[in-house]
């Protein structure tokens, strides 16, 4: 018969887990993850740390048992692939500024173009790096010292994200752990800080001990930010953690993981053929009954004094070494191809972009490029819907306007590589078709569309001016007042 002491043991052991608990278990389980490892690669491919780095030029020594040696060429040639895709995705979809369309008032837009200007037109660039390297990227929204709402961009391998449903659309609360080096006397040390962000507020503490004083004591839940309501300081959670997932497509795989294989081989293969380069002679030399000295002294002998002693009939002859290249050549083509074809881009080298291209043959080099887009802009549209309801959130709290109701519709405006010449004569023969703005949008030299059509319109009436101001009919002074209302219909 169990005593009260085995009931209340038995209690605890299945009890549910508190925050602290799931905290350190998420976080051990996602340290030995290949989902982490695949975000730290991710990163470290950008920054062009291949696995090159580790070849090692080996022998088969006694035994069979392979040796490292140091006498032969170790070429380790980096080519930087993941950056040039990363970097290209990134440019094509997130460098030209984004437009902002809502049915909302004048002092929305306004609202909107203070948090979502140029300085988030950066902030979201490097996201969408961050997404395309770790498959995932994060933004955390935050109040500065002076008390603005902004947003900052938080390391993918530091977070753990706790969803509520199996789509990984709405966050139940966020696992953020990261180093901070501090100083005990004078000793150097390092700590892993752990907070649990949560709709309640957020845990932070450490394994063995708190991070500051400032801090909440173990086990006690802090708030999310401080704001003054009627003059007094207080302390406000938001509704959800605060914490936007950007992804680079819905299943959250980085870049890394479809064309690591390929851009290793790529790398090893153009190495080794540095390394046969370098080591191979043109010709090896043959020595017929050479009079038992080392082969190193014949080998000086003949570089320095072009010479060397034979007996008998001894001699030196020479085998040539035909290299044959053909079969490199092809695999590193391939090895180029399947990079840029299962990386989603486009390889500016091709001879495809000679002779000047028409639109439709640079459609047809963009397609796979265009498909990687449209699926980060999916994903990234949804995004900033939910980075929205922060701003609206804010702007309710500290005007008292609920702008929620309206709709807003977030464009991102690629940079798109057009025949110029072609495209300008499109819009010249649209003219009478369509309206001057469809025209001016479609122009190349165009960047701002509106500035373009005001400019347009002052210059008509500038025109318009010097034309009434000039002499009429040689006779001195202006047109007669009918004649002007009928060139004005004209």
């Amino acid at each position: 018969m169990s005593t009260t002491q085995d009931i209340i043991r038995m209690l605890e052991e299945n009890s549910p887990m508190t925050d602290m608990e799931i905290a350190m278990q998420e976080i051990t389980t996602f340290k030995g993850s290949l989902k982490r490892e695949l975000m730290l690669l991710g990163q470290a491919y950008y920054e062009n740390k291949t696995k090159i780095l580790e070849k090692k030029r080996t022998v088969i020594g006694e035994g069979g048992v392979r040796q490292d040696v140091h006498n032969l060429a170790n070429n380790r040639l980096i080519h930087g692939f993941i950056r040039k895709l990363v970097d290209q995705k990134t440019g094509y979809l997130l460098s030209k500024p984004f437009s902002l369309q809502t049915d909302g008032p004048e002092e929305y837009k306004k609202h909107l173009g203070e948090y979502f200007g140029k300085d988030f037109q950066r902030t979201l660039k490097n996201v969408g790096k961050n997404a395309i390297n770790n498959g995932i990227a994060w933004l955390q929204v935050y109040y500065t010292e002076t008390g603005e709402l902004a947003f900052k961009s938080i390391p993918s391998e530091e977070i753990v994200p706790l969803w509520k449903d199996s789509a990984h659309t709405e966050l139940d609360a966020v696992i953020r752990f990261f180093d901070v080096v501090y100083y005990e006397a004078k000793t150097k040390k390092t700590i892993t800080i752990i907070e649990f962000w949560s709709s309640e507020g957020v845990l932070r503490f450490t394994q063995d001990k708190l991070v500051s004083h400032d801090f909440k004591p173990i086990g006690e839940i802090g708030d999310h930010f401080t704001a003054k309501v009627n003059g007094k300081e207080m302390a406000l959670n938001w509704e959800r953690p605060p914490f936007v997932a950007f992804k680079y497509n819905d299943e959250e795989q980085p870049l890394i993981e479809m064309i690591k294989t390929l851009v290793d081989d790529y790398d090893l293969r153009m190495s080794e053929n540095a390394d046969n380069i370098e080591d191979m002679p043109s010709s090896i030399i043959v020595l017929k009954n050479y009079g038992g000295g080392k082969l190193e002294d014949a080998r000086r002998n003949l570089a320095q004094l072009r010479m060397v002693r034979v007996e008998a009939d001894g001699g030196i002859d020479t085998l040539g070494i035909d290299i044959d290249t053909t079969a490199l050549s092809n695999h590193i083509a391939e090895l180029r191809k399947s990079i840029y074809e299962f990386g989603r881009g486009v390889d500016t080298q091709t001879d495809k972009f000679g002779n000047n291209p028409s639109g439709i043959a640079l459609r047809s080099l963009y397609q796979d490029l265009d498909l990687d887009a449209n699926t980060i802009e999916t994903e990234f549209q949804a995004s900033l819907e939910q980075l929205l309801w922060f701003v609206d959130q804010h702007l309710y709290n500290t005007t008292k306007v609920d702008y929620s109701k309206y709709d807003v519709e977030f464009i991102l405006n690629r940079d798109v590589m057009i025949n110029e010449t072609e495209a300008v004569e499109n819009v010249k023969n649209s003219v009478g078709t369509l309206s001057n703005e469809t025209l001016v949008a479609n122009h190349p030299f165009v960047t701002d569309v509106q500035k373009e059509l005001d400019r347009i319109k002052e210059e008509r009436a500038e025109a318009v001016t010097i034309a009434t101001d000039q002499s009429y009919g040689g006779t001195g002074g202006n047109p007669p007042e009918a004649d002007l209302k009928q060139d004005e219909q004209s």
